[in-house]
């Protein structure tokens, strides 16, 4: 039977001893042991703190608290690991650090209201951020102050979404689904030849871009899943927006729904690595098991005459983390053929970024959108 008991973590402050609800997004037990923090706490100390496993409360003015966050994040930066020659080595060691980055600053708490209402002086009204990922409360909350700052990061987004050529307008992504900054992807699919489809299957759908492409593309009817709750509420929402409820129906499903398709496109995670919260489950996929699974399932799906498209990064074969050719060599032992590959460049960020630990590899990376067929 699931657990489905609420998360408690204890804790004294001048008012005594009290208890709240604990709120992790990536699961993170409630802390046994709380130490306060204020305004007279000095940056050095709560760091030494952090990074000895303590979790620390803060009672103070909210400005305060975020530089105390700030500076403990310059504090951790001072450890970031050197570049190295090898790239698997830098990966991974570029992963032990954001993960060690992570489980320090998220260190820092504040209590929340029944309201939602930070309990510190100063504090901006989070009240809507909290409501669009949490729902309504009816007690005291804890979270941590760095997952609370980027629920508000978030709600921006969400509310002035992203603009995106390739649909000309706007996504707004929601808090824990990935949010197409590296609109790549979408311009393969945008430019991809398309003969006529009637029906076509957007696996993995998330913020429901791709869909919206091929809607734009003229594509009669689409089905776009997602196993995530979230990305099915956030893509039910970016149709809304563009008025196409008609044409593309949202499914919460583990990968392919029900009947066959003239097209189907997927986008997986393009990194075989182990996911260390829910959003980074579009980044990372351990061992490739969801890519294999896409294509071993993907010939029951295809309709007659239909392709799929599936759009993947080479980053993970410049890094060492895949063999050279995994996709192809993937893709024919599910008894399946490329037929045609476009492929595209990175132009996002880190890929101009000289200082990046991996830019040895983005700097190569490419997009690549890989037309496929039954043999």
């Amino acid at each position: 039977m699931e657990n489905t008991e609420v998360p408690r973590v204890r804790f004294k402050d001048a008012t005594g001893e009290r208890t709240a609800r604990w709120r992790s997004e990536g699961g993170t037990r409630p802390p046994q042991k709380i130490a306060l923090a204020d305004d007279t706490t000095r940056a050095a100390v709560a760091f030494r703190q952090a990074c000895e496993g303590a979790w620390l409360l803060y009672r103070g003015d909210w400005r305060n608290a975020r530089q105390l966050l700030t500076a403990m994040s310059h504090r951790i930066e001072e450890r970031r690991p050197e570049a190295q020659s090898d790239l698997k080595a830098a990966f991974q060691a570029h992963r032990q650090f954001q993960s060690t980055v992570h489980q320090v600053l998220s260190r820092v708490l504040v209590v929340l209201d029944e309201r939602h209402v930070p309990e510190l002086r100063t504090a901006p009204d989070v009240r809507e951020a909290c409501l669009e990922v949490w729902g309504p409360a009816d007690e005291p909350s804890v979270v941590s102050l760095r997952e609370l700052l980027g629920m508000v990061g978030a709600h921006e987004w969400r509310k002035n979404g992203l603009e995106l050529a390739a649909l000309g307008g706007r996504i707004h992504p929601h808090y824990g689904v990935f949010a197409p900054i590296r609109s790549e992807y979408v311009d393969l699919v945008a430019q991809a030849p398309l003969a006529r489809v009637e029906r076509a299957f957007d696996v993995g759908t998330g913020t429901g871009v791709l869909a919206l492409v091929l809607a734009k593309r003229g594509v009669a009817k689409i089905v776009a899943t997602d196993v995530d709750p979230r990305c099915v509420v956030c893509a039910r929402e970016n149709v809304g927006r563009f008025g196409l409820d008609q044409r593309i129906e949202v499914q919460e499903r583990d990968l392919f729904p029900e009947g066959l398709a003239d097209l189907i496109v997927f986008n997986p995670p393009w990194m075989p690595a182990q996911p260390r919260s829910p959003v980074e489950k579009a980044i990372f996929d351990p061992d490739s098991r969801l890519l294999l699974r896409f294509l071993k399932e993907l010939p029951s799906h295809l309709a007659p005459g239909g392709e799929s498209w599936l759009i993947v990064s080479d980053l993970a074969e410049l890094i060492g983390l895949r063999p050279a050719g995994f996709v192809p060599q993937a893709v024919q032992a599910a008894d399946l053929m490329v037929v045609e590959e476009l492929s595209t460049p990175a132009r996002h960020p880190r890929s101009q970024d000289k200082d990046d630990a991996l830019f040895a590899a983005r700097s190569r990376e490419r997009t690549v959108l890989h037309r496929l067929e039954r043999r």
